[in-house]
């Protein structure tokens, strides 16, 4: 890979090539996160706005030139990334706005954001280990009794998560019968979990917190040798999630929004989403860098806070972090210097929304577009709309908002939100005369 040229640590600036560390900067023990630096004038031969549009490949894959993978890499089946971008007009009137997009990524395989970090991570763990990913190469998959037999064959993949991250790795893993073992707290919703088990995991479900489970999950991966997708650790984790932007520049036509709202927890999102549009911005791509806004849930706003009284997040201690919005439930935000580079770096800002106000935004958002978002997708509108209610976006400016999971992936928190603005069923009969006694009551 020779269109990388470093990995370089976000704390000391130390550099090293990729195959002198594993995961972190080993100055500062599990907090020295690297950044993967990149040789654009070696890249720019090989990829330009003139090939992608000739190019038929629909997945994140289409941009493996500008990824730490080597070109003839295979892939994971899965179709991951490319995914809708929404003008969504009549959520914009209702705000003032005229230019308002939603990028729905729970349109992606396991539903969320999080499959386009497990695709570099699948493909990477094999990297390390020798062996190419590709789902005709798996002539079975093994039981999930033998998935902690370790095996230079079949690396064991982990992560801890509060749901997404989770399912994304094993519905990557399960297309090429790869071992893998998740950990996630015991609250994670039913859903989540659900698909852990579908997709044939080991499932660790830890009685504590995410950041219990995170800890644990890298005692783990550390104690029996699996590779560790967790983000905030793991720096090829970013990797995969900027090809957000690299869609978003490219379905706009090469050009860059004004502002994009984000939904942070852990910080990896975010952070992603400034690397690839700093790639871009680097190769002369689009010409300007977006605001970037990060959005939190009120009871769970480490960033948020630090942001605004100029705190140091490499000593600011955890927060006791609880909202509605498991998926950005977090007492210390793993990629949290990402992240705040991500906004300060672009002139951006924290937004805090309440639960009420992320609940409200996943009927508001699926009345007045389409797209049916979970909590955490939900919270970056509800970002939006404060955001226009206090003057901190322009009318005219190119605003996107990404949608980072489906609201299938938590029912329960559907139901409660509709319930919360008024919509319910009506129980009747199987007779036309009571479809009519309802008709008269309401509008439509």
């Amino acid at each position: 890979m020779e269109h990388i040229l470093h990995l370089k640590c976000l704390i000391c600036g130390r550099e090293y090539q990729p195959d002198e560390v594993a995961y972190v900067c080993p100055e500062h023990g599990n907090e020295g996160i690297l950044d993967v630096v990149y040789d654009y004038g070696r890249i720019a031969p090989h990829i330009s706005p003139a090939s992608l549009a000739a190019n038929r490949e629909t997945s994140i894959w289409r941009y493996k030139p500008l990824l730490p993978v080597a070109p003839d890499t295979a892939v994971p089946p899965l179709a991951v990334g490319w995914t809708p971008l929404y003008k969504v007009d009549r959520l914009a009137i209702e705000l003032g706005l005229a230019y308002v997009w939603v990028k729905d990524d729970g349109r992606n395989p396991t539903a969320s954001f999080k499959d386009r970090a497990s695709a570099m991570a699948v493909v990477k763990a094999r990297e390390v280990s020798g062996n190419q990913v590709s789902g005709d190469q798996v002539s079975s998959v093994e039981s999930p009794h033998h998935l902690v037999t370790l095996s230079p064959h079949h690396p064991i993949i982990t992560t801890a998560s509060t749901g997404n991250a989770a399912a994304a790795l094993a519905g990557l893993c399960a297309s090429v019968g790869q071992p893998n073992v998740i950990f996630v707290p015991a609250s994670a919703p039913q859903a989540k979990v659900a698909q852990l088990l579908a997709f044939g995991s080991t499932v660790m479900l830890v009685d504590g917190t995410y950041d219990d489970a995170f800890d644990l999950c890298l005692q783990a991966a550390a104690e029996f040798g699996w590779y560790n997708r967790n983000t905030g650790y793991n720096p090829y984790m970013t990797e995969g999630k900027k090809t957000v932007s690299y869609e978003i520049a490219e379905q706009l036509g090469w050009q860059a929004p004004d502002v994009v709202f984000v939904s942070v927890g852990d910080g990896c999102i975010i952070g992603g989403v400034h690397k690839g549009f700093k790639d871009l911005l680097a190769l002369g791509w689009i010409d300007r860098m977006p605001r970037l806004i990060g959005v939190q849930a009120a009871g769970s706003n480490y960033l948020a806070e630090a942001w605004a009284k100029g705190e140091d997040v490499l000593t600011k201690p955890p927060i006791k972090a609880e909202t509605v919005a498991d998926s950005i439930s977090a007492g210390l935000p793993r990629d949290r210097l990402k992240a705040m580079t991500a906004v300060t770096q672009t002139n951006g800002a924290f937004i805090t929304v309440t639960d009420e106000e992320i609940l409200a935004a996943i009927p508001a958002l699926a009345q007045g577009s389409g797209v049916f978002a979970e909590p955490a997708g939900a919270a970056a509108y509800a970002g939006l709309v404060k955001a226009a209610h206090e003057g901190l976006v322009q009318p005219t400016d190119q605003i996107v908002v990404i949608n980072t999971g489906s609201g299938l992936k938590d029912v329960a928190a559907a139901m409660k939100a509709v319930q919360g603005v008024g919509v319910r069923p009506y129980l009747i009969q199987p007779k036309l005369t009571n479809v009519k006694e309802i008709l008269k009551t309401l509008i439509l």
